[in-house]
């Protein structure tokens, strides 16, 4: 829901509006001398609204979520990482000595 706010109120009541815009996904429409000025909006609505990823992301998200993997620590992300590509070099390098 966007509601149309002063700058005046914007400025005296900041904090309040950056919670109900996280919490609650209200966006406001700040209005300077009567002509809007800004839009205040919840990173996490603006990503949503004007940036969505695209499906095949969602898709990887979703399959990722399914196998358990989006509890990975960053050390485990890494670890699979560093073995990837070890197995490519490998398999590059036995290709390469079979030419």
């Amino acid at each position: 829901m966007t509601r149309k706010i002063s700058a005046l109120t914007a400025r005296t009541q900041l904090g309040q509006i950056m919670n109900r815009a996280i919490e609650s996904g209200d966006r406001f429409l700040v209005e300077r001398n009567g002509e809007p000025a800004v839009l205040i909006l919840s990173v996490a609505d603006y990503i949503k609204t004007f940036a969505p990823p695209p499906d095949w992301l969602v898709e990887s998200w979703n399959s990722a979520k399914r196998h358990g993997l989006d509890k990975l620590t960053m050390k485990e992300i890494d670890a699979e990482i560093t073995a990837a590509r070890r197995q490519r070099r490998s398999r590059k390098a036995k290709s390469e000595s079979g030419r």
